[in-house]
């Protein structure tokens, strides 16, 4: 697959995801730069706006498998990652997977289950493996994790751990639509109370798992000049100086900000990275990771709000 080709499919993908969601634009073309890269999403949001409605469309768009975990405060890791059951035919333990064996794994509310569940899902999506009682077991290259969280200040929700936090690629701010997008999903979505059947509004897969491994190739030959490596570098480093950032970001960041900038440049058909790239992605990157100091949360300065003063500060390749 070649970048034309690439950029061709990626807007026949939002076309799709058109014909079921209004707006979002934004957040649709984050999580294919994401899916592009191997990483994974956190979409934040009050109830209703159409976060899960957004990863079902996404993942009806693609012939790859879908799975769903809709979290709970008394859900157990063995209820995400499967059990070894005893079987008394066979005198043998036979696995029964959880529903983590899928492709596009969407973690429904994922901050309304505790810390210790949560943490089910962190070697897999490090590592794209599970283990279940000493035996790793491969997910396949394709899997990702989309999950949806209420703001932490709703009842019933659990802070995400820092580790896990980490391994999301971005933290996507689902907010309210505009009047006119609003006035679109009513007329469209208007006439019951339940979410729309995605078979009725015509949607139709455009990629499958070996597009999507050509797709992923082609992104992994676009070109990061040593110019924008080391922005990205010096963006990261300043997080970590920063007098109002208690923790800033690690080398991971920087690398998922590289890896996540071919993806980006590759989506509308350029072979190369230039700063405005880095520039775009680099707060939905980092706002999950930035631990503000306390002064700093006390005077409401947002981790937004530091990348963007780091921005400014930080020179940019010409």
């Amino acid at each position: 697959m070649d970048l034309a080709t690439l950029a061709l499919v990626a807007n026949d993908l939002r076309n799709e995801i058109g014909k079921v969601l209004v707006g979002q634009a934004r957040a649709v073309d984050l999580i294919m730069a994401s899916l592009l890269c191997g990483g994974h999403v956190l979409l934040e949001g009050v109830p209703g706006t159409g976060k899960t409605l957004l990863v079902q469309t996404l993942a009806g768009g693609m012939t790859l498998d879908f799975g769903r975990i809709q979290f709970t405060p008394d859900m157990m890791p063995g209820d995400i990652l499967g059990t070894n059951l005893f079987n008394f035919q066979t005198n043998e333990f036979t696995l029964t997977p959880g529903p983590i064996f899928t492709q596009i794994l969407l973690a429904d509310e994922i901050n309304r289950t505790p810390p210790k569940t949560q943490a089910a899902l962190l070697q897999a999506m490090n590592e794209r493996k599970v283990t279940i009682d000493r035996q790793t077991i491969n997910l396949g290259s394709e899997f990702m994790v989309v999950a949806t969280q209420n703001p932490l200040e709703q009842q019933g929700t659990y802070p995400l751990p820092e580790a896990q936090l980490d391994r999301f690629l971005f933290k996507l701010i689902i907010d309210y639509p505009q009047r006119e997008e609003e006035i679109e999903v009513v007329r469209r979505h208007g006439r019951g109370t339940i979410m729309p059947e995605l078979s009725q509004c015509g949607l139709r897969p455009v990629i499958n798992a070996q597009g999507l491994k050509e797709a992923r190739e082609t992104v992994s030959s676009v070109m990061v000049s040593n110019e924008i490596l080391t922005y990205i570098v010096d963006l990261i480093r300043a997080t970590r100086s920063n007098p109002i950032i208690e923790t800033g970001a690690s080398p991971r960041a920087a690398t998922m900000l590289a890896s996540v900038a071919r993806a980006w440049a590759a989506l509308w058909g350029r072979n190369y990275v230039i700063p405005d790239d880095v520039k775009f992605l680099i707060k939905p990157l980092l706002r999950h990771r930035l631990i503000m100091t306390p002064g700093a949360d006390m005077d409401g300065v947002t981790p937004d709000q530091a990348v963007d003063a780091i921005l400014v500060q930080t020179p940019a390749p010409r």
